[in-house]
Protein backbone atom coordinates (compact mmCIF):
# COMPACT_ATOMS: atom_id res chain seq x y z
CA UNK A 1 0.00 0.00 0.00
CA UNK A 2 1.61 3.53 -0.94
CA UNK A 3 2.16 5.91 1.97
CA UNK A 4 -1.56 7.88 2.44
CA UNK A 5 -1.31 11.59 3.24
CA UNK A 6 -3.48 12.31 6.20
CA UNK A 7 -5.01 16.18 5.94
CA UNK A 8 -6.77 17.47 8.78
CA UNK A 9 -7.59 14.03 10.21
CA UNK A 10 -7.83 15.57 14.42
CA UNK A 11 -6.82 12.47 16.79
CA UNK A 12 -7.32 11.57 20.04
CA UNK A 13 -4.66 9.03 21.81
CA UNK A 14 -6.15 8.00 25.32
CA UNK A 15 -4.04 6.15 27.20
CA UNK A 16 -6.12 4.48 30.05
CA UNK A 17 -3.78 3.75 32.78
CA UNK A 18 -3.62 2.91 37.07
CA UNK A 19 0.05 3.04 38.90
CA UNK A 20 2.17 3.57 35.53
CA UNK A 21 4.86 5.59 37.33
CA UNK A 22 7.35 3.40 35.54
CA UNK A 23 6.54 3.68 31.84
CA UNK A 24 4.21 6.53 31.43
CA UNK A 25 6.78 9.85 31.36
CA UNK A 26 8.23 7.52 27.58
CA UNK A 27 4.84 6.93 26.29
CA UNK A 28 3.95 10.91 26.82
CA UNK A 29 7.42 11.69 25.13
CA UNK A 30 6.63 8.90 22.66
CA UNK A 31 3.21 10.44 21.47
CA UNK A 32 3.47 13.92 22.31
CA UNK A 33 6.97 14.09 19.81
CA UNK A 34 4.28 12.27 16.80
CA UNK A 35 1.18 14.13 17.10
CA UNK A 36 -0.36 14.52 13.70
CA UNK A 37 -2.78 17.56 13.88
CA UNK A 38 -2.03 20.71 15.67
CA UNK A 39 -5.15 20.07 17.77
CA UNK A 40 -4.51 16.77 18.44
CA UNK A 41 -4.75 15.55 22.28
CA UNK A 42 -3.11 13.26 24.38
CA UNK A 43 -5.53 12.12 27.16
CA UNK A 44 -4.05 10.30 30.43
CA UNK A 45 -7.75 8.52 32.01
CA UNK A 46 -6.07 7.99 35.46
CA UNK A 47 -8.50 5.68 37.62
CA UNK A 48 -6.58 6.95 40.75
CA UNK A 49 -2.81 6.43 40.93
CA UNK A 50 -1.02 6.01 43.87
CA UNK A 51 2.27 5.96 42.61
CA UNK A 52 3.16 8.51 41.37
CA UNK A 53 1.49 8.75 37.80
CA UNK A 54 -0.60 11.92 38.31
CA UNK A 55 1.94 13.56 39.21
CA UNK A 56 4.10 12.72 36.21
CA UNK A 57 1.41 13.07 33.96
CA UNK A 58 0.53 17.10 35.55
CA UNK A 59 3.99 17.82 35.71
CA UNK A 60 4.41 16.90 31.31
CA UNK A 61 1.06 18.72 30.88
CA UNK A 62 2.45 21.73 32.40
CA UNK A 63 5.29 21.56 29.83
CA UNK A 64 3.01 20.40 27.08
CA UNK A 65 -0.46 21.51 27.23
CA UNK A 66 -1.50 18.82 24.35
CA UNK A 67 -1.17 16.52 27.52
CA UNK A 68 -4.29 16.39 29.67
CA UNK A 69 -4.80 14.55 32.87
CA UNK A 70 -8.61 12.81 33.13
CA UNK A 71 -9.40 11.59 36.78
CA UNK A 72 -11.50 8.27 35.51
CA UNK A 73 -13.65 7.79 39.03
CA UNK A 74 -14.80 4.59 37.76
CA UNK A 75 -11.06 3.28 37.61
CA UNK A 76 -11.58 0.56 34.87
CA UNK A 77 -10.08 1.09 31.30
CA UNK A 78 -13.75 0.76 29.27
CA UNK A 79 -15.14 4.03 31.60
CA UNK A 80 -11.82 5.84 31.29
CA UNK A 81 -11.58 5.56 27.33
CA UNK A 82 -15.60 6.65 27.04
CA UNK A 83 -15.14 9.44 29.53
CA UNK A 84 -11.89 10.86 27.57
CA UNK A 85 -14.02 10.40 24.39
CA UNK A 86 -17.46 12.25 25.87
CA UNK A 87 -15.29 15.25 27.12
CA UNK A 88 -12.94 15.83 24.36
CA UNK A 89 -14.08 13.79 21.52
CA UNK A 90 -16.01 16.56 19.68
CA UNK A 91 -14.82 17.84 16.99
CA UNK A 92 -12.13 14.75 16.61
CA UNK A 93 -12.28 12.17 13.40
CA UNK A 94 -10.50 9.15 15.40
CA UNK A 95 -9.72 7.91 18.90
CA UNK A 96 -6.37 5.80 19.26
CA UNK A 97 -6.26 3.30 22.26
CA UNK A 98 -2.57 2.87 23.76
CA UNK A 99 -2.17 0.72 26.50
CA UNK A 100 0.04 1.77 29.41
CA UNK A 101 1.56 -2.22 29.40
CA UNK A 102 3.18 -2.07 26.02
CA UNK A 103 5.45 -0.29 23.68
CA UNK A 104 4.93 1.11 20.22
CA UNK A 105 7.20 1.89 17.15
CA UNK A 106 7.70 6.05 16.88
CA UNK A 107 5.56 5.66 13.63
CA UNK A 108 2.86 3.80 15.25
CA UNK A 109 0.00 6.40 15.17
CA UNK A 110 0.75 7.75 11.67
CA UNK A 111 0.58 4.46 10.53
CA UNK A 112 -2.86 3.52 11.69
CA UNK A 113 -4.02 6.63 10.10
CA UNK A 114 -2.84 5.24 7.04
CA UNK A 115 -4.75 2.18 6.72
CA UNK A 116 -7.77 4.17 8.04
CA UNK A 117 -8.01 6.66 5.59
CA UNK A 118 -6.63 4.16 2.91
CA UNK A 119 -9.13 1.67 3.34
CA UNK A 120 -11.99 3.28 4.86
CA UNK A 121 -12.40 0.92 7.98
CA UNK A 122 -14.36 2.09 10.86
CA UNK A 123 -11.46 0.32 13.60
CA UNK A 124 -7.97 -0.26 12.75
CA UNK A 125 -6.20 -3.17 15.29
CA UNK A 126 -2.98 -4.66 15.19
CA UNK A 127 -1.22 -7.88 16.24
CA UNK A 128 0.69 -8.00 19.42
CA UNK A 129 3.90 -9.20 20.02
CA UNK A 130 4.43 -10.12 23.81
CA UNK A 131 7.75 -9.78 25.41
CA UNK A 132 9.04 -10.03 28.67
CA UNK A 133 12.43 -9.48 31.27
CA UNK A 134 12.66 -11.86 33.99
CA UNK A 135 12.15 -15.59 33.63
CA UNK A 136 8.93 -15.76 34.85
CA UNK A 137 7.73 -12.84 32.00
CA UNK A 138 9.81 -14.81 29.81
CA UNK A 139 8.00 -17.89 30.05
CA UNK A 140 4.69 -15.83 30.01
CA UNK A 141 5.41 -14.20 26.76
CA UNK A 142 6.96 -17.26 25.06
CA UNK A 143 3.19 -19.06 25.95
CA UNK A 144 1.44 -16.03 25.06
CA UNK A 145 3.26 -16.10 21.42
CA UNK A 146 2.69 -19.56 21.26
CA UNK A 147 -0.80 -21.58 19.76
CA UNK A 148 -0.31 -23.13 23.29
CA UNK A 149 -1.32 -19.91 25.02
CA UNK A 150 -3.04 -17.98 22.29
CA UNK A 151 -5.14 -20.58 20.71
CA UNK A 152 -4.08 -19.23 17.29
CA UNK A 153 -5.68 -15.67 17.85
CA UNK A 154 -5.68 -13.66 15.21
CA UNK A 155 -4.12 -10.49 16.75
CA UNK A 156 -1.90 -12.68 18.81
CA UNK A 157 -0.01 -14.01 15.50
CA UNK A 158 -0.56 -11.35 13.04
CA UNK A 159 -0.95 -12.09 8.96
CA UNK A 160 -1.46 -9.94 6.21
CA UNK A 161 -4.19 -6.91 6.41
CA UNK A 162 -7.54 -7.85 6.28
CA UNK A 163 -10.91 -7.46 7.59
CA UNK A 164 -11.15 -9.42 10.96
CA UNK A 165 -13.59 -9.86 13.45
CA UNK A 166 -12.01 -9.00 16.20
CA UNK A 167 -8.66 -7.85 17.09
CA UNK A 168 -6.14 -5.67 19.69
CA UNK A 169 -8.17 -2.26 20.16
CA UNK A 170 -6.10 0.39 18.12
CA UNK A 171 -7.28 2.91 16.20
CA UNK A 172 -11.38 3.64 16.05
CA UNK A 173 -13.23 6.41 14.26
CA UNK A 174 -15.04 8.53 17.14
CA UNK A 175 -18.80 8.30 14.53
CA UNK A 176 -18.95 4.63 14.78
CA UNK A 177 -17.34 4.40 18.55
CA UNK A 178 -20.40 6.66 19.71
CA UNK A 179 -23.28 5.36 16.98
CA UNK A 180 -22.67 2.09 18.85
CA UNK A 181 -22.22 3.77 22.94
CA UNK A 182 -19.00 3.39 23.40
CA UNK A 183 -17.69 0.42 25.64
CA UNK A 184 -19.96 -1.54 28.05
CA UNK A 185 -18.56 0.00 31.18
CA UNK A 186 -19.89 -3.28 32.96
CA UNK A 187 -16.84 -5.11 31.44
CA UNK A 188 -13.76 -4.85 33.37
CA UNK A 189 -11.88 -7.28 31.10
CA UNK A 190 -13.50 -7.74 27.49
CA UNK A 191 -15.07 -5.33 26.46
CA UNK A 192 -12.59 -4.80 23.29
CA UNK A 193 -14.40 -8.19 22.14
CA UNK A 194 -17.92 -7.10 23.04
CA UNK A 195 -18.01 -3.84 20.92
CA UNK A 196 -16.48 -5.41 18.33
CA UNK A 197 -19.86 -7.98 18.65
CA UNK A 198 -21.25 -4.72 18.27
CA UNK A 199 -19.21 -2.50 15.41
CA UNK A 200 -20.05 -5.74 13.19
CA UNK A 201 -23.89 -5.91 14.02
CA UNK A 202 -24.21 -2.24 13.41
CA UNK A 203 -22.34 -2.41 10.04
CA UNK A 204 -19.13 -1.03 10.81
CA UNK A 205 -15.89 -2.71 9.53
CA UNK A 206 -12.55 -3.67 11.27
CA UNK A 207 -9.50 -3.90 9.60
CA UNK A 208 -6.21 -5.92 10.84
CA UNK A 209 -3.08 -3.84 10.08
CA UNK A 210 0.00 -5.13 8.63
CA UNK A 211 1.41 -1.94 8.81
CA UNK A 212 2.69 -1.66 12.15
CA UNK A 213 2.01 -3.68 15.60
CA UNK A 214 2.59 -3.17 19.37
CA UNK A 215 4.81 -4.72 21.73
CA UNK A 216 3.31 -5.65 25.33
CA UNK A 217 4.39 -6.76 28.76
CA UNK A 218 3.17 -9.64 30.76
CA UNK A 219 2.43 -10.18 34.19
CA UNK A 220 6.02 -11.21 35.96
CA UNK A 221 4.46 -13.54 38.49
CA UNK A 222 2.63 -16.41 38.60
CA UNK A 223 -0.35 -14.65 41.10
CA UNK A 224 -1.03 -11.73 39.11
CA UNK A 225 -1.05 -13.51 35.94
CA UNK A 226 -3.92 -16.04 37.61
CA UNK A 227 -6.18 -13.33 38.05
CA UNK A 228 -5.73 -11.57 35.21
CA UNK A 229 -7.02 -14.74 32.76
CA UNK A 230 -10.07 -15.34 35.59
CA UNK A 231 -10.58 -11.81 34.64
CA UNK A 232 -10.48 -12.61 30.82
CA UNK A 233 -12.05 -15.33 31.48
CA UNK A 234 -15.14 -14.09 33.04
CA UNK A 235 -14.96 -11.04 30.90
CA UNK A 236 -15.65 -13.66 27.87
CA UNK A 237 -18.58 -15.29 29.86
CA UNK A 238 -20.51 -12.07 30.49
CA UNK A 239 -19.58 -11.48 26.18
CA UNK A 240 -21.16 -14.78 25.34
CA UNK A 241 -24.18 -14.37 27.82
CA UNK A 242 -24.69 -10.86 26.79
CA UNK A 243 -25.02 -11.79 22.51
CA UNK A 244 -25.70 -15.44 23.17
CA UNK A 245 -23.02 -16.64 21.13
CA UNK A 246 -21.60 -19.58 21.02
CA UNK A 247 -17.48 -19.90 22.21
CA UNK A 248 -15.15 -20.81 19.43
CA UNK A 249 -13.09 -24.02 19.44
CA UNK A 250 -9.86 -22.55 20.50
CA UNK A 251 -12.04 -21.34 23.73
CA UNK A 252 -13.71 -24.34 24.11
CA UNK A 253 -10.68 -26.24 25.27
CA UNK A 254 -9.26 -24.25 27.87
CA UNK A 255 -13.03 -24.12 29.36
CA UNK A 256 -13.03 -27.86 29.75
CA UNK A 257 -9.83 -27.39 32.24
CA UNK A 258 -11.78 -26.57 35.61
CA UNK A 259 -14.35 -29.28 34.95
CA UNK A 260 -11.47 -31.52 34.12
CA UNK A 261 -9.55 -30.11 37.68
CA UNK A 262 -13.17 -30.86 39.75
CA UNK A 263 -13.31 -34.61 37.91
CA UNK A 264 -9.73 -35.38 39.38
CA UNK A 265 -10.96 -34.54 42.72
CA UNK A 266 -12.78 -37.79 42.33
CA UNK A 267 -9.61 -39.95 41.78
CA UNK A 268 -9.79 -41.20 45.30
CA UNK A 269 -13.07 -43.20 43.71
CA UNK A 270 -11.83 -44.56 40.58
CA UNK A 271 -8.34 -43.66 38.70
CA UNK A 272 -10.07 -42.65 35.42
CA UNK A 273 -11.80 -39.60 37.22
CA UNK A 274 -7.67 -38.61 36.80
CA UNK A 275 -7.13 -39.47 33.07
CA UNK A 276 -8.88 -35.69 31.97
CA UNK A 277 -6.93 -33.43 33.86
CA UNK A 278 -3.51 -35.58 33.71
CA UNK A 279 -3.68 -35.57 29.80
CA UNK A 280 -4.31 -31.62 29.39
CA UNK A 281 -0.85 -31.20 32.33
CA UNK A 282 0.93 -34.05 29.94
CA UNK A 283 0.10 -32.25 26.36
CA UNK A 284 1.24 -28.42 27.98
CA UNK A 285 4.26 -29.96 28.91
CA UNK A 286 5.07 -31.91 26.13
CA UNK A 287 4.17 -29.17 23.86
CA UNK A 288 6.70 -26.93 26.39
CA UNK A 289 9.51 -30.01 25.96
CA UNK A 290 8.74 -29.36 21.96
CA UNK A 291 9.35 -25.94 22.08
CA UNK A 292 13.11 -26.60 23.63
CA UNK A 293 13.94 -28.65 21.35
CA UNK A 294 12.27 -27.69 18.14
CA UNK A 295 12.52 -23.95 18.42
CA UNK A 296 15.64 -24.41 20.70
CA UNK A 297 14.01 -22.56 23.46
CA UNK A 298 14.84 -23.22 26.89
CA UNK A 299 11.83 -21.19 27.97
CA UNK A 300 9.83 -23.94 26.72
CA UNK A 301 8.95 -26.05 29.90
CA UNK A 302 8.46 -23.10 31.94
CA UNK A 303 6.18 -21.86 29.09
CA UNK A 304 4.12 -24.97 29.64
CA UNK A 305 3.51 -23.19 33.41
CA UNK A 306 2.64 -20.17 32.48
CA UNK A 307 0.10 -21.67 29.67
CA UNK A 308 -1.68 -24.13 32.60
CA UNK A 309 -1.64 -20.97 34.79
CA UNK A 310 -3.27 -19.03 31.79
CA UNK A 311 -5.84 -22.38 30.83
CA UNK A 312 -7.27 -22.52 34.69
CA UNK A 313 -7.37 -19.15 35.10
CA UNK A 314 -9.69 -18.42 32.23
CA UNK A 315 -11.56 -21.19 32.74
CA UNK A 316 -11.90 -20.70 36.86
CA UNK A 317 -13.58 -17.50 35.76
CA UNK A 318 -15.82 -17.97 32.72
CA UNK A 319 -17.68 -20.90 35.20
CA UNK A 320 -17.65 -18.17 37.72
CA UNK A 321 -19.24 -15.87 35.60
CA UNK A 322 -21.46 -18.52 33.82
CA UNK A 323 -22.90 -20.18 36.63
CA UNK A 324 -23.24 -17.42 39.09
CA UNK A 325 -25.29 -15.59 36.39
CA UNK A 326 -27.61 -18.81 36.42
CA UNK A 327 -27.75 -18.20 40.22
CA UNK A 328 -28.57 -14.54 40.56
CA UNK A 329 -32.16 -14.26 40.55
CA UNK A 330 -32.63 -11.43 37.58
CA UNK A 331 -35.03 -8.63 38.13
CA UNK A 332 -38.44 -9.11 37.43
CA UNK A 333 -39.42 -6.81 33.83
CA UNK A 334 -41.19 -3.45 34.53
CA UNK A 335 -39.84 -3.37 37.93
CA UNK A 336 -37.36 -1.53 39.14
CA UNK A 337 -34.61 -3.40 42.18
CA UNK A 338 -33.99 -1.42 44.65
Amino acid sequence: MKSVSIPGAKTLIVIPCLNEARTIDDLLLKFSSTLNHPDDRIIVADGGSTDGTRDIVADFSRQDQRVILLANPKRIQSAGINLAVEVFGEGYDYMIRIDAHGDYPDDYCHRLLEDAVATGADSVVVAMDTVGHGTFQKATAVAQNSKLGNGGSKHREGAKGRWIDHGHHALMRIEAFKAVGGYDESFSHNEDAELDHRLRKAGFRIWMTDKTRMTYYPRASIGPLFRQYMAYGRGRAKNLLKHRTIPKIRQMIPLAVLPCAALALFGFVHWIALVPLCLWIAACLAYGVWMAIAEKNPYGPLAAVSAMTMHLAWSTGFWRELLGSITTPQPLAGKAVS
